[in-house]
């Protein structure tokens, strides 16, 4: 493979496809589905008795300052009282926002790798609500992992007395299993997203260059906003918003040129299987 080359036709591809311009109208979807989502979450909160002081510092740590502030009126509101109906509701309203990402997602896949939606509506819409209930649930075992993941292994150690070669196995495996689960949702999202059959090993270039791409650019940018971007001083009190929306920005870039390679390579894919035919057919006439 010509690697000069294939950069030139990646860098033609996204150019052509607007790759900025799709990755923008992505973080438009999906931070429409943020909100019903905090809603779902924090509204189970009080049927655990966890105080709304415990909720906001939870979000503290995990998230950047400006951010974190965004949600904190929210979180105690949502905290302090029950409230069923509007867990319900909360669910059918994320699965519907998130799955008009996903829906959107579908249609620059389709266009990645130049095919029409023949689909009906009902079947296109099921996958995209399928692919959004995997992905909650593998954003929700990352955060588990990641958030609880020493808590956990405190809780081992104090409990069985592990040993310190072992908390650090479990330590590297928590950060294998993330990398894991955010590859598995990838491949299922770049199989069957586009409206076409597409063998797993013609997704795997994609997926794995979208999945480390992601989780470097993710804490990379965590690490600027924490130290090095103060937002809240341009932005007020929309530098949380802000901050949302690159990232989610970033994130449908690198969806985006996950899926252009893929389909780049599956071309490849059959234009060497068509011309391997071909010389096979020119050696058997000889």
């Amino acid at each position: 493979m010509d690697i000069k080359q294939f950069g030139k036709d990646f860098m033609k591809r996204f150019t052509e496809n607007n790759t900025t311009l799709l990755a923008a109208a992505l973080a438009y979807y999906f931070l429409l589905a943020v909100f019903p989502l905090l809603i779902v979450g924090f509204a189970i909160i009080p049927y655990f008795n966890i105080s709304p002081d415990d909720a906001v510092g939870f979000i503290g740590s995990i998230l950047p300052q400006e951010l974190a502030a965004t949600f904190e009126e929210n979180i105690i509101s949502l905290v302090e009282t029950p409230r069923g109906g509007l867990l319900t509701v909360g669910i059918l309203g994320t699965i519907w926002s998130a799955s008009n990402g996903i829906n959107a997602f579908i249609k620059v896949s389709n266009q990645a790798f130049e095919v029409e939606e023949t689909r009906s509506f009902i079947k296109a819409r099921g996958i995209a609500i399928l692919l959004t209930i995997g992905i909650l649930l593998a954003a929700i075992s990352s955060i588990i992992l990641l958030v609880f993941g020493d808590a956990i292994i405190n809780f081992l150690i104090s409990f069985i007395g592990i040993s310190e070669g072992t908390e650090l196995i479990l330590q590297i495996s928590r950060l294998v299993m993330v990398i894991v689960i955010v590859t598995v949702i990838l491949l299922g999202l770049y199989r069957f997203a586009p409206n076409k059959r597409l063998p797993f090993r013609h997704i795997l270039p994609g997926t794995l260059t979208a999945s480390i791409l992601w989780l470097v650019s993710s804490f990379a940018f965590s690490i600027y906003v924490s130290n090095f971007g103060n937002y809240s001083a341009t932005y007020g009190s929309l530098g949380g918003i802000i901050i949302l929306m690159i990232w989610f920005f970033l994130t449908g870039i690198i969806l985006l040129v996950g899926a252009l390679l893929n389909s780049m390579y599956h071309q490849k894919k059959i234009d060497d299987s068509t011309a391997a035919k071909k010389e096979t057919a020119s050696s058997k006439e000889v």
